[in-house]
């Protein structure tokens, strides 16, 4: 199963998410699951890097089935907004997918 967990700040701002596990959905390579949840997240990624100029703090493990991603500190607010408003699209698609898909993924929402 894939959990991604989505942390808040105290200003009710996406700080970071954690996506980890296999959906295990069908054959490897044909997990549609897995490849929509892969999709969203390493496109909103690439969307903030490219669109946004912005290098999101990534750690990710080589076998996959693991991708944490933080906010930076320092962005002007425009540029926080822009990222701020790519992460809610994503937290949107992501929870799409595993109302879809619930044996196979949730998505978690930490509001601290």
């Amino acid at each position: 199963m894939i959990r991604v967990c989505v942390q808040y700040n105290e200003y009710d701002a996406i700080a970071s998410f954690d996506m980890r596990g296999h959906a295990e959905a069908g054959p490897h390579g044909q997990d549609i699951v897995c490849a929509g949840v892969s999709a969203v997240t390493i496109g909103t990624v690439n969307a903030i890097h490219t669109l946004c100029d912005v290098d999101i703090v990534t750690d990710m493990t080589d076998a996959g089935g693991h991708l944490m991603c933080r906010v930076p500190e320092g962005l002007t607010p425009r540029t926080y907004e822009d990222v701020q408003l790519l992460l809610k699209s994503m937290v949107l698609s992501l929870q799409a997918i595993a109302d879809v898909h619930q044996a196979y993924m949730t998505v978690e929402i930490d509001r601290r």
